[in-house]
């Protein structure tokens, strides 16, 4: 893959995931953090505290919107209802971007409340495109999708999930936000070469990276998508490949689970920016 030209993609630098746990520490101390990512449906209802607290934060720092409700895959109709309330939000935050999941969450109206695979497959390919032409359309926006953590496979699949999001979205014109613990984990659930899947998706559709901890199975076989642990050092390491991969990158951590006070996780971001900084001087210089 050649070197790409990344000055349409806008660097926000380096965030965190908005939390509620998080929300005084931010108001009332400005911490020195780049910009936020928040959960789309946490804030896709008609007032209360979330949106009290979304509405001055925004003053103060740029703001992404991340979903996990669209369910790009699904055989079930685009859930119009869903849409125009993110759209609402889209009118309320002018996030920099909105994104979520190459994934399905359920079928004949039932939510499974979990973000599921798809069969890597031509036929698969075909729908999901045509879903996100008309999400895009509907919203006036070109979306982020997300690589999700995979622990099953498909007997139909015929190429890796590499070539599977890069045909989706080269075919939708959208782009990519690329979860490296997700690479991770799925690399070792599914033993393949993690750097592959960095080689293998183009670096100009790029746009965000997440950066997160995982767990393990009470087998110890299988790793988990937790975020409700540290990022442990074999993603910080891929974190640094796919920086040397792509430039720069905005990139932020991701916690849902076992939250810990904001300056532990300010310290963790810390390390992102450690990580990337000398690396992004030299693809500059």
């Amino acid at each position: 893959m050649t070197q790409s030209d990344h000055s349409e993609r806008p660097f926000l630098g380096f965030g965190l995931g908005l939390r509620p746990d998080h929300y005084p520490t931010i108001v009332e101390q400005r911490p020195a953090v780049d910009w936020f990512e928040i959960l789309s449906e946490n804030y896709m209802i008609e007032g209360g505290k979330p949106l009290h607290f979304l509405d001055h934060i925004r003053r103060d720092y740029p703001l992404a919107m991340h979903g996990v409700s669209m369910s790009l895959g699904s055989t079930d109709p685009l859930n119009m209802s869903y849409l125009r309330d993110l759209r609402a939000l889209i009118d309320r935050v002018q996030p920099v971007w909105v994104s979520d999941h190459l994934c399905w969450t359920g079928v004949d109206a039932h939510n499974l409340h979990d973000l599921l695979p798809l069969p890597y497959t031509e036929e698969a390919i075909e729908h999901v495109v045509e879903r996100v032409c008309r999400v895009q359309d509907f919203l006036g926006r070109r979306i982020l999708l997300e690589n999700l953590s995979s622990y099953v496979t498909y007997t139909e699949s015929a190429m890796s999930e590499w070539e599977f999001l890069s045909a989706i979205v080269e075919r939708a014109d959208c782009l990519i936000l690329l979860d490296v613990n997700n690479i991770f984990v799925s690399a070792v659930n599914h033993a393949f070469d993690p750097l592959d899947y960095l080689r293998g998706v183009p670096a100009e559709r790029v746009w965000q990276f997440h950066v997160a901890g995982h767990s393990r199975n009470a087998s110890g076989r299988i790793l988990v998508d937790t975020h409700d642990q540290p990022v442990c050092d074999e993603v910080w390491a891929l974190y640094a490949e796919a920086v040397r991969q792509f430039g720069p990158v905005s990139a932020m951590i991701e916690r849902d689970g076992n939250i810990p006070p904001f300056d532990e996780l300010f310290a963790e971001l810390q390390q992102a920016r450690r990580i990337a900084e000398p690396i992004l001087a030299e693809h500059a210089a």
